[in-house]
């Protein structure tokens, strides 16, 4: 279920295939009369442990974005270094809590340069677009917490061949831009579809949020298969990262596709 957030697919602690560990009879009603343990008395992942560390890498990521906001040029270096922070996370097998920081917080500069940039071209959008962004986390995580939203094999299938199609054509769209091709600011998102005012790119926008809340699912059981395997609490850190990689593309794709309706 996990596949399409590299964050987890190299990872095996969050694999399905995981084992939980078993209790013996004679020990079970000593287990019952002992005080519950915590994440740091067992050394075990949990969920409330990884909200915390994803609360962490939040308050990072939003230092640097008041950086990042008021010196625009670190925008470019921050981007690069994010990027290189986040192969680096995905191919480690055991998670570095200091790298997957430093990832927020380059990521966060560079979302603070980037935002700035649209809020002086669109005024109000970037309040716009981390409203709703929140919105969309908030319901897919109520929605996953009540077992009204579930991931399932086949639905996923459907999102990796979505995912892979709107990859191709990004790609497509950006070498479009590169050679003059096509006029917009948005490349082929600023076509208007026929004489509807509506431009494809708030078509495709819609749909890239409805992957991006199926991959918060994802994330989410993702990290819940952890605590099952009773992977080591090290691995909360991974379950952060993953969240993190997925909230702040939702963000970038809905500052966009809010600059595509105010263009």
């Amino acid at each position: 279920m996990a596949l399409s957030n590299p964050a987890f697919s190299t990872n095996p602690a969050f694999s399905s295939n995981g084992q939980a560990a078993t209790v013996s009879a004679e020990n079970l009603e000593q287990m019952y009369q002992a005080p519950s343990a915590t994440s740091v008395d067992t050394d075990r992942m949990t969920v409330e442990d990884s909200i915390v560390k994803t609360a962490i890498c939040f308050v990072l990521l939003l230092a640097g974005a008041g950086i990042g906001w008021f010196v625009p040029a670190l925008a470019l270096p921050a981007a690069i270094i994010g990027f290189v922070l986040a192969l680096v996370n995905i191919f480690k097998r055991r998670p570095v809590p200091a790298l997957i920081l430093g990832y927020s917080f380059a990521q966060g500069i560079f979302l603070g340069a980037i935002s700035m940039v649209f809020e002086a071209q669109w005024s109000g959008i970037v309040i716009q677009a981390v409203i709703a962004t929140f919105a969309v986390v908030g319901v897919t995580l109520a929605l996953f917490a009540s077992g009204k939203i579930r991931a399932s094999a086949k639905a996923t299938k459907v999102f990796l061949i979505a995912m892979f199609g709107y990859l191709a054509y990004s790609l497509v769209n950006l070498v479009l831009m590169w050679t003059g091709a096509t006029n917009g600011a948005f490349g082929l998102n600023s076509v208007e579809l026929g004489n509807t005012g509506i431009k494809l790119g708030l078509i495709i926008g819609l749909l890239v949020v409805i992957l991006g809340a199926y991959s918060l699912v994802l994330d989410f059981d993702a990290i819940k298969q952890g605590v099952t395997n009773r992977a080591p609490r090290i691995y909360g850190w991974s379950g952060a990262f993953g969240i993190m990689v997925t909230v702040i593309w939702l963000y970038l794709e809905i500052l966009r596709m809010l600059a595509i309706s105010r263009d």
